[in-house]
């Protein structure tokens, strides 16, 4: 080959790499909207580990992808194109580092994404790494946020623990997780609200199915098991914070007796309003929704719900006036709330949020 010609053919094959090359978007990237409770000690690896916690953005390209550090493999993530929720490509993150690649063959213009971890605490965390774009492409602005705000304390439940699984399935299956469809995030959603699902499957008030409380975790920075991280409360405040505990208290408790020597009703009333109290003490100005259901601690016949109301009670009668209980009926299913369950939830709570906040 002719000298002039081989030359040509490298500066052609360069050229190739050079118009196929993508264009990297940083974590600290200021067109990125990030939403939950997430590690931002190391700016350039944000670690995301709480449920529902959210990465969100405008773009143009013809593609995306997402780089993912994940600690134990075990997570699940949903991605969003251009608002198409209903059919959302899900990322089973592999342990260690890898890119995902999420769109491709996009048509030219604006595009929008929505990433949200669908899996839990339990699952591990998950460092973010970025986002490359086809060349060419570029960030946009990004979507405005919500002005309201809501924060879901909760476990299984709020988590969406099996929401996914078939009615006749089992419900511990990782993938079938999904906490953006769980009754929370879509109250949230019908409400135009940005939320915060602060929640862990297997989690109670005086017991859980491991040897931590909501006592105990619901002030962590880390959804990681039990830990020393600590939220900065002061840098978001909801308007509206929702408890939905006492399900796993009633399983342990009044079915296992595990917690000994056992509380009694008014132990009962207490432990629970002294962690409703504490939430108080963070959000002042908050509407406090103490709710439960939809499993069986709101059978007909249950005392659980009872010990709430008490609670509640008390706390009006003592001068707190932004205060409330609301109850998803058992519907008689034994397993976790499936889809169907979760959207009668929400719009419960959506209903009784509207009537009592002005929504």
């Amino acid at each position: 080959m002719k000298r002039s010609t081989l030359t040509f053919a490298l500066a052609a094959l360069l050229h190739a790499g050079l118009a196929s090359a993508g264009v990297a978007v940083a974590p600290t990237d200021k067109n990125l909207q990030y939403t939950g409770r997430i590690d931002f000690s190391a700016p350039a690896a944000p670690v995301i580990t709480w449920p529902n916690t959210a990465i969100a953005g405008n773009f143009t390209g013809t593609s995306l992808s997402v780089t993912l550090d994940d600690e134990r493999g075990k997570n699940y993530f949903n991605v969003f194109i251009d608002g198409d929720t209903a059919a959302p490509l899900i990322i089973e993150a592999a342990q260690g580092t890898k890119a995902y690649e999420v769109a491709a063959g996009l048509p030219p213009g604006k595009h929008s994404f929505l990433i949200t971890k669908r899996t839990e605490g339990e699952e591990g965390a998950t460092t973010f790494r970025g986002l490359e774009l086809a060349d060419g492409g570029q960030m946009l602005a990004p979507p405005e946020r919500p002005k309201r705000r809501i924060e879901v304390f909760g476990d299984s439940i709020t988590s969406g623990m099996g929401d996914e699984a078939p009615m006749n399935a089992r419900d511990d299956v990782i993938r079938d997780k999904n906490s953006y469809l769980s009754y929370a995030a879509i109250t949230a959603r019908n409400l135009n609200a940005e939320l915060h699902q602060t929640s862990q499957s297997g989690i109670g008030v005086m017991i859980s199915w491991f040897p931590f409380t909501m006592p105990d975790f619901y002030d962590q920075l880390s959804a990681v098991g039990n830990n020393d991280t600590h939220w900065d409360f002061s840098s978001w405040t909801p308007d509206v914070v929702v408890i939905n505990l006492m399900q796993n208290d009633r399983w342990l408790i009044g079915d296992k007796h595990q917690l000994q020597p056992e509380p009694n009703d008014a132990q009962r009333v207490a432990a629970y309003e002294t962690f409703v109290k504490r939430i108080r003490q963070l959000y002042p100005k908050a509407y406090i929704v103490c709710a439960l259901g939809s499993m069986d601690a709101t059978r007909p016949g249950s005392q659980w719900p009872g010990y709430i109301k008490s609670a509640v009670e008390d706390m009006r009668k003592h001068g707190d006036a932004r205060i409330d209980s609301v109850f998803f009926p058992f519907t008689g299913y034994a397993a976790h709330p499936r889809l169907k369950h979760q959207r009668d939830n929400a719009a419960v709570l959506t209903a009784f949020i509207k009537k009592k906040v002005g929504w």
